[in-house]
């Protein structure tokens, strides 16, 4: 039996027992989008097919240098770190490319964990989509860096003076990646074999970056091969003595790492939805009110979709990314990014997430604002024409500028607790502002530099 004929929990049983395995392994991913998990028994894998296990629930009470929040309710030292029940998912069934035919197991916290399962969220709102008579298709793509270091080397280096494994911006370069070939021969092969193949991998501009560009799938499938991707390439660049990141941005000398999504409705019978020949640039009505709730709500959504510290960095203008609510039909300037074509191609691109986005968050964030915008008949701004950074916008286009901001705009949000419910939006902006509070109490390099003599 193969992993992808895997659909139910008798199939798990069966390719278990098929392949003798004395043990499997089994990943949930936390509020930063991490994927944490552990080996399992065959055994008590098994018998976790049809009653879940338990997973310390700390994977929801920390941040991702595993430090405790101290301003959540669902865990925490007053609730004393109890295990939280997680459902084994056996369509996510994969072997590792790079671990002798291991299997890996997605899983999903269960009972009143699952209001603030990031994974929970997205299908939450996937349901939605359902009820509407929607089905969503997705694709998610990510620029990364490969360095020549080890986990103990860029800590000795302090993470400075890092050796890429190319110099130089060389986008698109058919000399580097030929070069490289094993090395993209190996993540190419790899990514076919784990069931998240890529229908694009490139160089990208900026020294030893390289795009990678997963297929389209349904949004949770989608969702669910960009945090392996995101997982596993890291993984396979360690085992060849690289390192791979997937920063919004590590150097104020390059552009930052993007992590776009692709997004475009469907009815249930599978007939595509954003494209009327007789309106313009061939955009539905439905796909207009979609990218209205997305542009409206953006701000207000923006710390789903840009989760970190360091996320706000890349919002800068001139860097490909958006500092502004903006769209524009095919402008890569604009936060989103209207792709005209066939039936099949015309669709959105969500160009404001960055590579560090926890994919379930983002898709959810992305997708529950377009819904609204259908539910509700949001007319879009009129399309931005050349360069969106040249532009003065509204206020209401602004997007926050800090982390604290946008958890504050989330947190009194009511599109927000309408999609996402009470208890995920008061977690989750509980979540970013302790992140905020985290950096605030750090002395960065710039200011010993700048002050430490001088001031």
């Amino acid at each position: 039996m193969k992993p992808e004929q895997v659909k139910t929990a008798a199939d798990a049983k069966k390719i278990v027992a098929e392949r003798k395995l004395d043990y499997v392994k089994v990943g949930v991913v936390d509020m930063d989008g991490v994927m944490r998990g552990k080996y399992m028994k065959a055994d008590k894998f098994v018998s976790s097919l049809d009653k879940g296990f338990g997973f310390c629930d700390v994977v929801l009470g920390w941040d991702s240098y595993d430090q405790l929040y101290d301003n959540v309710s669902v865990t925490g030292w007053h609730t004393g770190y109890p295990d939280a029940p997680v459902r084994v998912l056996p369509e996510t069934c994969r072997e590792i490319a790079w671990e002798d035919g291991m299997l890996f197991f997605l899983g999903e916290f269960d009972g009143k964990h699952e209001e603030v399962c990031p994974r929970a969220t997205l299908r939450r709102t996937l349901a939605k989509a359902d009820q509407m008579g929607f089905k969503v298709l997705a694709g998610l793509e990510y620029e990364f860096f490969l360095f020549e270091e080890t986990p103990h080397s860029v800590r000795e280096k302090n993470y400075r003076g890092m050796k890429p494994i190319q110099p130089g911006w060389f986008g698109y370069s058919v000399l580097r990646n030929t070069v490289d070939s094993d090395l993209y021969r190996d993540l190419l092969d790899g990514c076919v074999k784990m069931d998240m193949a890529l229908e694009g991998l490139h160089e990208e501009t900026g020294p030893g970056c390289m795009e990678a560009a997963i297929q389209v799938d349904t949004a949770l499938a989608a969702a669910d091969k960009a945090a392996l991707f995101k997982t596993f390439a890291k993984i396979m660049a360690q085992k060849r003595g690289l390192m791979a990141t997937f920063m919004a941005r590590w150097s104020e000398d390059w552009p930052g790492q993007s992590g776009h999504i692709h997004m475009s409705l469907q009815s249930k019978a599978g007939k595509p939805l954003f494209l009327d020949k007789n309106k313009p640039h061939g955009m539905s009505d439905m796909m207009r009110h979609f990218v209205g709730g997305q542009q409206k709500l953006m701000p207000e959504f923006l710390s789903m979709i840009a989760g970190t510290v360091n996320s706000y960095t890349r919002l800068v203008p001139g860097f490909w990314a958006p500092t502004d609510a903006t769209w524009g039909i095919d402008n890569r300037t604009c936060a989103i990014r209207v792709i005209p074509g066939s039936e099949k191609s015309q669709r959105v691109e969500f160009r404001v997430a960055a590579a560090d986005a926890n994919p379930y968050l983002a898709l959810a964030a992305a997708v529950g604002a377009g819904l609204w915008g259908i539910e509700n008949k949001i007319e879009p701004e009129a399309p931005c024409d050349g360069n969106a950074y040249d532009r003065k916008w509204p206020k209401k286009l602004n997007l926050p500028r800090t982390l604290g901001e946008a958890a504050g705009r989330l947190t009194a949000s009511k599109p927000a607790r309408a999609l996402f419910g009470d208890a995920f939006v008061d977690h989750y902006a509980a979540t970013r502002d302790w992140e905020e509070r985290e950096f605030r109490r750090a002395i960065t390099d710039w200011e010993m530099e700048r002050y430490f003599e001088i001031i």
